[in-house]
């Protein structure tokens, strides 16, 4: 019995011994991942091909987008839900810095300008200023890293070690010159160090340190997963080695913005994997660090590099990791994650009273909060620009038992220089300056100026804002409003000599706005104000040095409300997203007329003219790959009353403006108190950044405003009547706003055709009874 046992014990012993020096002795692999922007989205397609073939990875170590990627994974993502995550449209918006639609409070926005580029700066007590030269905003990358790593960070109590895969981050830190090896803290924000493409994304800070890609210095870290983890086999995944041997003299046109932001990077070297290694390097072409649109073409090249090595990979790595074990082993990890429930919001940086204004935008009635109360709060605080400096994070509080959200206030942002206009063939050239101060308190206060000034128009514009914090965002908005519109010279590029438009008008608005928070995406504005305009014109259509102009001032009070709702991607030429707009006005003022030489009509003086108007607008734009459409909607019913001429009338009334030039030509058949408009718009995407537009519209006035032969106002009894226009243009979305070419159709015999190329944005103020 004894001699039985002993064996038994032997053998038992015999097995354990084995399987602990089987264990002790396994084949450690390290992932290594480069950095190279947009293409460093192709290590996602190694990843799957890696899983789908059972190779192990017991290690991860990235820099720049192989340090996103890595750090997902590290974190619990499948490849598979990595690849979900990047392919769908709301990561370019991420990549871009544009929010997303649902969280985008646009009851934030100004009213669209001309500008084309922003200067913000941080102007303190002593009038130094700080420029932030970064070209990407990067509000949103900052929270949906925050959100979807702040659960494994806990998880893994802040130790990349315990992460799903052990990880490592390379960061650089600039102002000693040295690489930073990111091994613990807050995986979100080793995440974001990693990916600071300089004067693309502002640094953040680490242990008190600002940290820059880690591809400045070692942007294909095989070093670091030796010296970490001194693994026995490296597989290395390099997108990043020099692309051209020879100068690309046909291509470096249109490839070199794609490169601008990696001359900062540091060279990669394949020998660094070693003759252990494996190193695998995806053909991308011509694909450039900034084509995230090309996302799945990128991600299949390295699918197919890696399984191009996959008889030396498992020559090299004779384990296998079960794709069932795998991926049950992730879901527990992924379900041991504490949930998302947040009990404190933690504000760094803010004075006491910046505080108060900061909380009342989450909603604390409730003892905890979901994501959802969270995003909510932090993305109304970041629709306004001057909170853009901000950044979150979320931390697990052992004393409650849930999650913290934090925001750290950095240097504020309260000083904005915008500038703009356009360059045209036509005489509408315009310079734009815009100027924006900010003070945060117990309230936000921004007080904003914008000057236009060209041979066709000029404006001045001040516009102070009050933002007060409630449940329902509002802000009380005062307004000061000069515009002078000079039709004489303006349309000077049509085919064909036709009649002049001799037109000289100056309006004038002093009012007060409210507008209140709809949703995200809508806005609903109150608005009074008193008004004071100037109309100088002829009735005929040739004008002699030896003729006076009519004069006709109209002054009074109009009042309205409206409902505006915008997700457009772009303030001119849109091709994606949709708005609406729905006003009602009511316009109580006095007219007074005065007859120039070209006039037979006696001056009338202290006419009073009230009128309501009820007006609609809508747009939206479809996807079908490459080609887009849309429509657009138009309608105005008025009791709008004749004034003491027929020129007089229409240049007071409702007009509809189908094309981006159209505010410039005084177009007769487009004006009338009440009408409904009608358009289709098709947007032919020739490259990312260069559209074919050709657009058809119909509008037709319910009865339309004709010139009686005593020059008086009056209606054509044909109500059949019905205009049309169209447009075919070509647009170039460059970084100093849209260069466009369009040839034009008015359904006017005096301007018919006209030919107009612009760079920059055709954009004015409102006129002050628009």
């Amino acid at each position: 019995m004894t001699k039985s046992i002993s064996q038994k014990t032997k053998v038992i012993v015999l097995i354990l011994f084995i399987g602990l020096s089987s264990s002790s002795n396994a084949q450690k692999v390290a992932l290594v991942l480069s950095g190279g922007g947009a293409k460093g989205l192709a290590h996602i397609g190694a990843l799957k091909a890696l899983e789908e073939n059972e190779i192990p990875i017991d290690y991860v170590v990235g820099t720049s987008m192989g340090g996103i990627v890595g750090g997902l994974y590290a974190a619990g993502y499948s490849p598979y839900q990595i690849e979900q995550i990047v392919t769908k449209d709301y990561f370019q918006k991420w990549v871009n810095g544009v929010l997303s639609e649902k969280y985008e409070y646009y009851y934030a926005q100004k009213d669209p300008n001309a500008s084309f580029l922003s200067i913000n700066l941080s102007v303190d007590s002593t009038f130094s200023t700080t420029l932030n030269s970064n070209l990407a905003n990067d509000i949103a990358i900052n929270f949906v890293l925050t959100e979807m790593l702040a659960r494994a960070s806990e998880r893994a109590h802040y130790n990349f070690d315990s992460l799903f895969i052990p990880y490592r981050a390379v960061a650089a830190e600039v102002f000693t010159e040295k690489e930073e090896i990111l091994k613990s803290g807050f995986l979100n924000q080793a995440v974001r160090a990693t990916m600071t493409v300089p004067f693309f994304y502002r640094p953040i800070k680490i242990d008190d340190k600002y940290m820059f890609d880690g591809g400045v210095y070692n942007n294909f870290p095989v070093d670091v997963a030796k010296a970490e983890f001194d693994p026995d086999v490296i597989i290395g995944v390099n997108v990043s080695s020099k692309k051209y041997h020879e100068y690309p003299y046909d291509k470096d046109d249109k490839i070199v913005n794609g490169s601008l932001p990696f001359l900062f990077i540091d060279k990669s070297d394949p020998a660094e994997v070693g003759e252990d290694g494996i190193y695998i390097e995806p053909d991308l072409g011509d694909n450039s660090s900034l084509d995230f649109e090309k996302v799945i073409e990128i991600i299949d090249s390295g699918y197919v590099a890696t399984y191009r090595k996959l008889e030396e990979i498992k020559q090299k790595i004779p384990a296998r990791q079960l794709c069932e074990q795998l991926n049950a082993k992730r879901n527990d990890y992924v379900l041991s994650m504490k949930p998302l429930t947040f009990g404190n919001i933690k504000l760094i940086g803010f004075k006491q009273a910046q505080e108060k204004y900061v909380r009342r935008l989450f909603n604390k009635r409730k003892k905890k909060l979901n994501i959802h109360d969270i995003k909510t709060g932090y993305y109304k605080l970041v629709s306004e620009n001057y909170f853009k400096n901000i950044f979150p994070n979320i931390v697990y509080n052992n004393e409650t038992g849930l999650f913290d959200f934090e925001i750290y206030a950095k240097q504020e942002q309260n000083f904005k220089i915008e500038l703009g206009g356009n360059i045209s063939t036509r005489s509408i050239s315009q310079i734009f300056l815009g100027l924006q101060y900010n003070s945060f308190n117990r309230f936000l206060n921004n007080y904003s100026a914008n000057f236009y000034t060209g041979r066709f128009y000029q404006s001045i514009q001040f516009k102070p804002r009050f933002n007060v914090p409630a449940k329902n965002l509002f802000y009380i908005e005062p307004e000061f409003t000069i515009n002078t519109w000079n039709f004489i010279d303006a349309e000077d590029l049509v085919f064909g000599d036709g009649p002049k438009t001799v037109i000289d008008q100056v309006d004038r608005k002093y009012g007060v706005n409210i507008g209140i928070s709809a949703g995200t995406r809508g806005k609903v504005l109150l608005n009074g104000a008193f008004f004071n305009n100037r109309d100088r014109y002829s009735n005929d259509d040739q004008l002699t040095s030896s003729d006076t102009l009519d004069l006709l001032k109209f002054e009074g009070f109009r009042y309205g409300i409206s409902y505006n709702r915008n997700s457009l991607n772009r303030k001119q030429y849109p091709s994606d997203g949709s708005a609406f707009n729905i006003s009602l006005d009511y316009f109580n003022g006095e007219e007074d007329y005065s007859p120039g030489s070209t006039s037979d009509i006696p001056s009338q003086s202290g006419t009073t003219r009230e009128w309501f108007r009820l007006k609609v607008e809508a747009e939206q734009y479809f996807k079908a790959s490459w080609y887009r459409y849309g429509y657009y909607f138009g309608a105005v019913l008025s009791t709008q009353p004749f004034f003491s001429n027929y020129l007089g009338t229409v240049i007071n009334t409702p007009a509809f403006y189908p094309f981006q030039d159209s505010r410039t030509i005084f177009l007769k058949n487009y004006r009338a108190f009440n009408y409904g408009a009608l358009g289709l718009r098709n947007i032919f995407k020739l490259s990312n950044a260069l559209d074919l537009r050709l657009e058809g519209y119909i509008f037709k006035p319910i009865r339309q405003i004709i010139q009686k032969p005593t020059l008086e106002a009056g209606f054509l009894d044909d109500i059949s009547q019905i205009f049309i226009a169209g447009t075919a243009s070509a647009v170039y979305h460059s970084p100093i706003g849209p260069i466009s070419l369009s040839v034009n159709y008015y359904d006017d015999p005096d301007k018919k055709i006209g030919a107009l190329l612009h760079i920059g944005y055709l954009l004015y103020n409102k006129r002050s009874l628009e």
